[in-house]
């Protein structure tokens, strides 16, 4: 395991000097799962879900999530964001919304914590528009996938 760079010489939390790096391409793919009842999954498929169409607005929370990662995770650097996208499938066989988030930017350091927190919040958001009618549902494996850019080059996820 490399050296943890969140800690100064006491110990205490800091954010990384980044100055020294390169400037590179980088780009993180992360995803998560929402399972629910499938009846509620039938709800999101058909759009009748009362508060309006689900996954649109999950769309909209999680690229806003995406663009503040810096104000809610204190270690994070404010990026200027080239791209983000979310993707949803609809998961019969696991009665789940599947959630994949990429983002992309040109920076000094990586956006594998802006896409965590996209499929964060797009979960979230999911969970908020259908908990009338499924308190049960649950939020799984949020987990990066995929990550380039950078001196520590690409990581795929086994």
């Amino acid at each position: 395991m490399s050296e943890l760079t969140h800690f100064n010489e006491e110990g205490r939390a800091r954010m990384v000097d980044v100055s020294e790096k390169a400037i590179t391409d980088r780009r993180a793919v992360a995803r998560g799962t929402v399972v629910m009842q499938p009846e509620t999954l039938q709800l999101i498929r058909e759009g009748r879900v009362k508060k309006g169409d689900v996954l649109a607005v999950a769309q909209v929370a999680g690229i806003m999530a995406a663009k503040k990662t810096h104000e809610i995770i204190p270690m994070c650097h404010p990026l200027l964001l080239s791209g983000i996208n979310l993707r949803f499938e609809l998961d019969d066989s696991k009665n789940a919304v599947l959630i994949e988030a990429e983002v992309k930017t040109t920076s000094q350091t990586g956006v594998e914590m802006e896409a965590l927190t996209a499929v964060s919040a797009a979960a979230l958001t999911i969970y908020d528009m259908v908990k009338a009618v499924d308190r049960a549902m649950s939020i799984e494996n949020i987990r990066l996938v995929h990550k380039s850019g950078g001196k520590s080059g690409t990581f795929e996820a086994q």
